[in-house]
């Protein structure tokens, strides 16, 4: 991956390109071309693409650095791990971001997770190592620091099946409930519930995290994917909203947690013998 990153690097220098310059010539972000370059995030195949193209790379050098970026990939099969390490990829892009909007239908938002919970999500992950999922987990935590920034704008959106879907014990999940209410008050946080009762407006398969209008983090099982495709960009825009308007926010919200807190208050030993 630092292969290609510094191949790129080395192809925009001889350009005589700033990181800007090749941003805006590919249509992406800079802190896509950032991350790319420093071996932070591996680059769809349609990226890379912009990126030759904005480099004005000939046939020779573009199939080489595709080819760079099929070995990425063909390691990182091979490994058995996702890439980047865990959990990098959507903190990262959270925290350039302005305005972050992510919709989950079966695990809570990353920015919103206990540490435990953090634990529990990372150790499923295929392959997952103690020492991975523990530096996973705290750099996780510190990243939670930008919801108190009051430049920044996050609005998450989550069904009731999230909050019912639970690892480990009742406490894990009561502490994870005192979070939720916390992050909830706070004026740079919106927390909106799409209560079971409420049909949803499609079918979600997955959950994903706008980061601004430069990017979408779509979480598989076993990795996260970044896209800056304008398309797939405006799909996701359109769904996200579609699944706001069936929330809950404010009160309604905190109703609705309070109920489903006492629910796991009142489960004892057995829930999780």
């Amino acid at each position: 991956m630092k292969v290609l990153g510094a191949r790129l690097r080395a192809l925009r220098a001889e350009a005589g390109l700033s990181g800007a310059a090749l941003a805006q010539g590919a249509g992406v972000g800079q802190p896509t071309v950032s991350k790319v370059e420093n071996g932070r995030m591996v680059p769809s195949s349609d990226v890379l693409e912009r990126l030759a193209r904005a480099l004005l790379l000939d046939e020779a050098t573009s199939r080489e650095v595709r080819d760079l970026l099929t070995a990425v990939e063909s390691a990182s099969d091979r490994a058995g791990v996702a890439i980047p390490p865990l959990g990098l990829t959507v903190d990262d892009a959270v925290r350039s971001a302005q305005l972050v909007r992510s919709f989950q239908c079966v695990v809570l938002p990353a920015m919103l997770q206990s540490a435990e919970y953090a634990r529990h999500v990372f150790s499923s992950a295929p392959n997952a190592t103690p020492e991975a999922v523990g530096s996973a987990v705290a750099a996780r935590v510190e990243r939670q620091s930008v919801l108190y920034e009051p430049q920044r704008e996050s609005v998450f959106v989550i069904t009731e099946a999230v909050l019912r879907t639970w690892p480990g014990t009742p406490d894990l999940m009561l502490a994870q409930f005192d979070r939720l209410l916390a992050v909830e008050s706070l004026t740079t946080v919106r927390l909106g519930i799409v209560p079971w009762r409420r049909p949803v407006p499609l079918m979600p398969r997955h959950g994903f995290t706008l980061c601004d209008q430069e990017a979408v983090v779509i979480e598989t099982f076993d990795r996260e994917w970044v896209t800056v495709d304008s398309g797939e960009l405006a799909t996701y825009e359109e769904e996200f909203e579609r699944f706001k308007g069936a929330a809950v926010f404010g009160g309604e919200a905190r109703e609705l947690l309070l109920r489903v807190m006492k629910e796991f208050q009142g489960l004892g030993p057995a829930a999780h013998s």
